[in-house]
């Protein structure tokens, strides 16, 4: 458990605020992160792996058109599954994250280590664009982690 983790809990804790995840690059690494810390049960409600764009269409009712037009890592979908799993989770905060972990996978125009999260609270949301240059699955899934976690952080200022 990170201190990071510990942080946000603490502080999600102490704004009487829930909060749900739709994972997809970070396979269920953020939830882990989060459920790692005691008392996280007070402020997690709800994390799902929406790894394939089936899950992702049937889930999270990304509609195929989005999905077709920008792809599933994009800024678009990214803040579709941000809006409806806040929706299906009932939290007044929620966090998505999709990206290309590699080490295959990538494009000239998406390259690995290129990784979209969104966060919202309230009506407020906000999609950030990352792209890593190590190109190591593992950090760029724990990178992305810690990103999602100071974003929230820095979202409850």
């Amino acid at each position: 458990m990170s201190t990071l983790s510990k942080n946000t809990v603490n502080k999600l804790i102490k704004k009487r605020l829930k909060i749900s995840f739709a994972e997809s690059c970070t396979g269920g690494l953020l939830s882990s992160s989060i459920t790692s810390v005691s008392g996280s049960s007070k402020i997690f409600n709800l994390g799902i792996v929406v790894y394939s764009n089936s899950s992702k269409i049937k889930i999270l009712k990304v509609s195929k058109k989005i999905l077709k037009r920008y792809g599933a890592v994009s800024e678009e979908v990214c803040k579709v599954m941000a809006n409806n799993i806040s929706k299906i989770g009932k939290t007044s905060m929620s966090v998505s994250v999709t990206g290309i972990a590699g080490p295959s996978g990538g494009t000239k125009k998406k390259p690995v280590g290129l990784v979209y999260v969104g966060i919202k609270k309230g009506n407020k949301i906000s999609i950030k664009k990352y792209l890593f240059k190590n190109k190591n699955r593992s950090y760029i899934q724990k990178a992305t982690v810690n990103k999602c976690l100071a974003l929230i952080l820095r979202f409850l200022k």
